[in-house]
């Protein structure tokens, strides 16, 4: 079963509290509800950072068509939070699904460490666990109500529940993406939150903070 919480310092829809759980087999119908009602997220399911391989190389090796990949990324994210190997933070108020925070530890998102402009970086070997926060997704009738915050909130409490360690992220800095440049959070969001700028990553800036 899911773990869940609370914010009662945010307030939802009609001055409800917001509240979380974390994404598991039990609450993946929610994560479904809230992904399917946003074109790009009901695409991606937010699997793109959790691929072995390059999108492409998938298609071609599995003989997939752009087509296909809607239900593809959708089975690989459901068989991955299945073996719990995806982890994520869902918001909800009033009892529906209103966002979700992407984190986990760095193994379940190998792509970040094969991106250019990471590789370039030759960071020192982290000593403690590291985390990575990748993707923030928010109702689309519900923003600018502090959704993101509260997710990136309860993301890091989980975190440090599971014994914290440094955590990742990367927010854009280029605004040519529009609105979908917020699902990797806005620097200010995680300046908030104790992160510190770490290195330029093409258009987004690597953040870092230790959670104990």
């Amino acid at each position: 079963m899911a773990k869940s919480g609370r914010t009662p310092a945010k307030r939802g829809a009609k001055g409800s509290e917001f509240t979380f759980k974390e994404l598991d087999e039990s609450t993946w119908p929610d994560f479904e509800r809230l992904f399917e009602r946003h074109g790009v997220p009901s695409y991606c399911w937010c699997y793109y950072y959790q691929r072995e391989v390059s999108r492409e190389r998938e298609m071609r090796d599995l003989g997939l068509a752009e087509k296909d990949m809607r239900d593809h990324n959708r089975r690989k994210k459901k068989d991955l939070v299945a073996a719990g190997r995806a982890h994520g933070v869902l918001v909800y108020s009033e009892g529906s699904p209103v966002g979700w925070c992407a984190y986990g530890p760095r193994e379940e998102y190998p792509r970040v460490d094969r991106g250019r402009f990471y590789k370039k970086l030759d960071l020192p070997e982290e000593r403690r666990k590291l985390w990575r926060i990748v993707c923030m997704v928010v109702d689309k009738d519900h923003r600018g109500k502090g959704v993101a915050a509260v997710a990136l909130k309860a993301a890091l409490a989980s975190i440090r529940r599971q014994g914290g360690g440094g955590v990742e992220a990367y927010p854009l800095t280029s605004k040519k993406g529009g609105s979908q440049s917020l699902w990797f959070g806005t620097v200010r969001m995680f300046e908030r939150e104790g992160f510190a700028d770490v290195a330029p990553l093409g258009s987004s800036r690597l953040m870092r903070k230790v959670v104990r």
